[in-house]
């Protein structure tokens, strides 16, 4: 049986070090304190009796733990992220642990009034008679990802202490500043050297995920022309005037508010805009590969058109794609989905198998070479104040480890 205290005992270490990245800084990882961490795991991993554990100048973790079998199995690897999220501070985090939920309003900071109530967020009602861990509402809790963190170290011991249960090789790596799109950007597939493997970045018991959005991000510089105001007739061109028509030329119900499920959108995030230039700056994002494309278009016509309306060009747009489906390198190698759901099936976890709205270190990693479906690692309310993980989730997500090990064992006789 995994240990219900020592899930709870390794989460708080994780979640009470500060590791939030800094989408501004240059150097990998991007803020200092994320070393913090990362040089504790490397001295646990050891600790618990891993074989190879490195660390790179840039922070990436990895580490083995060799097979217990005689016959050949594919490298299998499982991987998260020990960075939090730069929307919300992860300074002084301080772990709420709830016994026994009842259903009912978590008061999380009764100075404050901050209350997590099923009310709001009904996915509470799932977890009734579990042990929830919160924060206290002034600061994320760090499930993303280190839940993901605690559950593979525990899987890793597990199995160590169990040498009973048959497994093949197995890698495990943690990377730095995958919350600002940098996770895997610096992630060594070659010296990790699995066939393939699993991110434990998901969230609700059962998720199991091998498809993503392609995405783009799209920079709309609006130029205009600025005269004094009082003798303006015929001269003056206002940019923000122009960046709300080309705004409201865009699909208006295609925006995240609107949209669910396999449907795409155009999301403006940022727009800082004078008379004389107004920047906007939009995300695009659609699991479909030609709608993607579509999309795009979509957003250069118009600033074509818009720009014949004027007879100049005061519109220009730069566009970037920025990740892309992992469906594609996934779905040549679908036996790797197919025993992630056997072994939830085995342990009784209703497999959730859905697309991911928003981006993975898997995708990037699956266009590396190494196809990397996501699994649930049990948090919920990512990046603010109201996050939780049912502790019986985490450990549901460890055993899920430890099945998979087994499984492609077993497959492979």
């Amino acid at each position: 049986m995994i240990s219900k205290e020592n899930i709870i005992k390794r989460f708080v270490g994780y979640v009470t070090v500060d590791t939030e990245s800094d989408p501004n800084s240059e150097t990998t990882p991007s803020t200092a304190k994320q070393w913090d961490l990362a040089n504790a795991l490397v001295e646990e991993l050891k600790a618990i009796g891993m074989q190879d554990v490195t660390i790179d100048e840039n922070a990436y973790i990895m580490a083995t733990l060799p097979s217990t079998v005689n016959h050949e199995v594919p490298t299998i690897g499982f991987i998260s992220h020990f960075d939090t999220s730069p929307d919300f501070t992860g300074a002084n985090v301080k772990p709420q642990i709830h016994e026994n939920y009842d259903g009912k309003d978590i008061v999380l900071n009764a100075e404050k009034d901050i209350i997590l109530s099923p009310d709001y967020f009904d996915d509470l009602l799932l977890y009734k008679g579990q042990t929830l861990i919160t924060t206290d509402g002034t600061t994320l809790l760090g499930a993303d990802d280190k839940a993901g963190i605690t559950e593979i170290v525990s899987a890793m011991e597990y199995l160590i202490k169990n040498p009973e249960i048959k497994h093949g090789k197995i890698r495990v790596g943690f990377t730095p500043d995958e919350e600002i799109g940098r996770g895997a950007h610096k992630f060594d597939v070659k010296k990790f050297g699995a066939d393939y493997a699993y991110t434990m970045d998901g969230s609700q018991v059962g998720e199991l995920e091998y498809e993503n959005f392609n995405a783009a991000g799209a920079v709309v510089t609006v130029q205009g022309k600025i005269v004094h105001p009082g003798y303006a007739k015929g001269k003056m061109i206002n940019s923000m005037y122009i960046a709300t028509e080309y705004i409201n030329s865009l699909p208006r119900l295609e925006t995240p508010e609107h949209t669910e499920g396999y449907e795409g959108f155009f999301h403006l995030h940022t727009m800082t805009g004078e008379v004389d230039q107004t920047t906007l700056e939009y995300i695009i994002r659609d699991h479909d590969k030609e709608h993607f494309e579509a999309r795009k278009e979509v957003m250069e016509k118009l600033a074509i058109e818009i720009n014949s309306q004027y007879g100049r060009e005061v519109i220009s747009i730069e566009i970037k794609d920025q990740y892309f489906n992992m469906k594609e390198k996934v779905e040549p190698v679908m036996h790797i989905v197919d025993i992630a759901e056997e072994a939830m099936i085995q342990l009784g976890i209703k497999p959730l198998i859905k697309a991911i709205r928003g981006g993975t270190d898997g995708s990037q990693l699956s266009y590396m070479g190494l196809p990397c479906p996501n699994i649930f690692a049990g948090g919920h309310n990512f990046h603010g104040r109201y996050e939780y993980v049912p502790v019986e989730s985490m450990i549901k997500a460890t055993e899920v480890i430890c099945k998979i090990a087994e499984l492609t064992a077993s497959k492979h006789k």
